[in-house]
């Protein structure tokens, strides 16, 4: 099977997701030849910064044999950037320029910054530099002063969530709306993570229809039956109920992160059905059958308050600064059912 995130990695202007502002900026740049001689792309993991600055090095003209990527990462010495500092000095093969990507950047070392400064400041005419990085406070200021510097957002996940169905589809896979989202959410923005969850979907999955059961015991994500017993309980304010559904999720192995972002989520489109009948369809279009079937029915009985979807973002909140992970949620249990 093809590593998906290489296969479907972007190639052209229209095929990249989610960053139009970026997108736009550097095609207006090329247009009117107003071209810097070094950019800055920042962003979490997965948002494209790589396929961006290859097709920004595409667009320039610039022939394969005159894109150089380098990983800073094993990279990061002094020594390297002096090799870096000869090698631009020589002509392109045969382009009018040069680029140079450097990647996780930030992983430099204080005088590979220092080496790495000079040629920005002076760079031959035939070079751009493209430099990219998941930590922008880690780069020095001198170095940032003389980039063009673009950031890139994490996309929003029914972005993420309509790219791997789509890519599904063209690989022979159908997803129901609930797979398709948990494995959206599980990549956390990054449409490599995404991509790389729906191969090991994939890889193991007996059919060519793939439900979000599926996923959830392939990934180990929280089942949407354990949130939705949760759920219930915390309306009806069982307290015993919900806080057996915390431990059973506990031994289970589940991140209680993912467990209370699962909650949050349901909870929400809950609340916003029970005040907005024009969300239905788009809800609809988000959840598993079984899901929306549940989501309808909670939101029938009126039952969830305000009250309680603030105290289960307290939770979250707490939950990753926890010592015992658990804790917050079952302090949130007890507080909305009155004990």
């Amino acid at each position: 099977m093809p590593v998906l995130y290489r296969t479907y990695r972007p190639g052209k202007w229209s095929e990249v997701v989610g960053q139009d502002h970026i997108v736009s900026a550097l095609k207006d740049s090329i247009e009117n030849k107003h071209v810097s001689h070094a950019y800055l792309f920042s962003g979490s993991r997965g948002t494209g910064k790589t396929s961006v600055a290859r097709i920004l090095a595409k667009c320039l003209g610039t022939k394969d044999e005159d894109v150089y990527e380098i990983d800073a990462a094993s990279n990061r010495g002094i020594d390297d950037i002096r090799e870096l500092r000869e090698h631009v000095s020589v002509s392109p093969f045969s382009s009018i320029y040069k680029v140079y990507i450097i990647d996780e950047v930030h992983m430099l070392s204080k005088d590979a910054w220092n080496a790495l400064l000079k040629t920005l400041e002076e760079p031959p005419k035939h070079v751009i530099f493209i430099l990219a990085t998941t930590e922008l406070d880690k780069v020095p200021d001198t170095i940032i002063s003389r980039c063009q510097t673009f950031t890139f957002r994490k996309p929003a996940r029914d972005i993420v969530r309509k790219q791997v169905a789509g890519i599904a589809k063209k690989e022979g896979y159908e997803l129901d709306s609930g797979a398709a989202d948990l494995i959206a959410l599980l990549g956390d923005g990054s449409f490599r993570d995404a991509l790389g969850m729906l191969e090991k979907v994939i890889s193991s999955s007996p059919d060519k229809k793939i439900s979000r059961e599926e996923v959830e015991n392939i990934t180990g994500a929280p089942r949407a039956g354990l949130v939705n017993v949760f759920i219930a309980a915390l309306t009806a304010k069982n307290s015993n109920e919900a806080l057996k559904c915390v431990s059973d999720a506990e031994r289970a192995g589940v991140s209680m992160t993912m467990f209370v972002t699962l909650i949050l989520e349901k909870m929400r489109f809950i609340l916003l059905l029970q005040h907005s009948a024009s969300s239905k369809e788009s809800i609809k279009d988000r959840v598993s059958p079984d899901d929306w079937e549940f989501i309808e029915t909670q939101a029938a009985k009126k039952l969830l308050t305000p009250a309680m979807l603030i105290k289960m973002l307290d939770a979250a909140e707490g939950t990753g600064r926890a010592q015992i992970e658990q804790l917050p949620l079952e302090l949130a249990v007890v507080e909305v059912c009155g004990g």
